[in-house]
């Protein structure tokens, strides 16, 4: 690995570490997330360090989340390590067969083409904002580099497997916890978000206010398991604290919930099975295609921006089109096609 490379990596590591708050420190008196970046930015000899200063507080200003900014941090501390790896310190310089050349460094080392897409994308928001601040030249936007990536259909977790997980599951908490990602669908990011103010019994539902990845916001329905488990659990949180599923000082943390879902994959056999905790929400769709829902109504109901990200559950799940298959197919196997093609 280069020397650029090492440094990279070390950077990389320390942001991801950050969780923005101190040791000690409660929300209420440590630096803002902006605050922290800006500082890593402060300490590192990168080319056009001001213009960079001045994205990021941009995002800031636009309400973007901590999770984007540290995304944006990585992207462009990448990007400007490598210019000026090749020579280069004025953005105003930059061209096309430099985005080219640093897409490439980024694939040599290995990465992950989805992740190169997301830092590409990343970086060409930075390029963006500095067109519009007149210090790139637009004309870099008409050789616009795109990465095609494969559209992986969403892993969802077989009915008798669904059996076996929630018959391994003994803890009261965990079992709420595992219920409400299967039977709403949400994010783990916003299971693990919700206060007890936006659980609604009487109503049966959650407010989730701000969608983890898009800030829509919406809400999500409790079946009458999810409905039993939770009011079992609550009977034995601790009613002190804010978060419905809480850790020892603020919520449950991610790694906290993908342990306890690993835990209860080995305990039912499942640890072969690729399963991650992703793929509840993934499960989720699938059965309410498979029940009739129809798209329009499941696209609200996962926070989906788009339709055609809905439609991946279809391509999956589409038991209509499965049943014209075989109903086709055992015409053909009779020999009942007649005539020229």
């Amino acid at each position: 690995m280069t020397q650029a490379g090492t440094i990279l990596r070390a950077i990389i590591c320390e942001i991801a570490a950050v969780n923005f708050y101190g040791a000690g420190d409660s929300p209420k008196v440590a630096e803002s997330p902006v605050d922290r970046i800006l500082k890593k930015i402060l300490i590192l000899d990168l080319p056009a360090k001001d213009h960079f200063e001045s994205y990021i507080r941009h995002k800031w200003r636009m309400n973007h989340k901590p999770s984007t900014l540290k995304g944006s941090f990585v992207a462009v501390v990448s990007f400007l390590i490598f210019y000026a790896s090749i020579g280069k310190s004025h953005l105003q310089d930059v061209v096309s067969g430099d985005i080219e050349a640093f897409v490439e460094h980024e694939q040599d080392r290995g990465l992950k083409v989805t992740t190169v897409r997301t830092r590409l994308h990343q970086l060409w928001a930075f390029i963006r904002y500095l067109i519009d601040q007149d210090i790139i030249d637009a004309r870099i936007l008409k050789r616009k580099i795109k990465l095609s990536v494969p559209e992986f259909l969403p892993r969802a977790i077989v009915p008798e497997d669904i059996r076996k997980l929630l018959g391994a599951i003994k803890e009261t908490r965990d079992r709420a916890l595992i219920l409400v990602l299967l039977r709403t669908g949400m994010r783990i990011g916003e299971v693990l978000d919700v206060k007890m103010i936006d659980l609604d019994i009487n109503e049966r539902k959650i407010n989730i206010y701000e969608g983890e990845k898009n800030c829509l916001g919406r809400v999500a329905y409790l079946s009458d398991d999810v409905l039993m488990a939770l009011k079992l659990w609550m009977g034995k949180r601790d009613k002190t604290k804010e978060y419905l599923f809480h850790g020892l000082k603020r919520g449950l943390c991610y790694t906290s919930a993908r342990n306890i879902f690993t835990r209860y994959l080995v305990e039912a056999k499942l640890q072969h099975k690729g399963y991650t905790i992703h793929s509840l929400r993934h499960t989720f769709a699938s059965e309410l295609l498979n029940a009739g829902m129809r798209l329009e109504c499941l696209q609200v109901l996962m926070g989906h921006r788009e339709m055609e990200m809905t439609r991946r559950y279809a391509r999956l799940t589409d038991k209509s089109r499965e049943e014209e298959y075989f109903r086709a197919m055992e015409i053909i196997e009779h020999g009942g096609i007649h005539g020229a093609y």
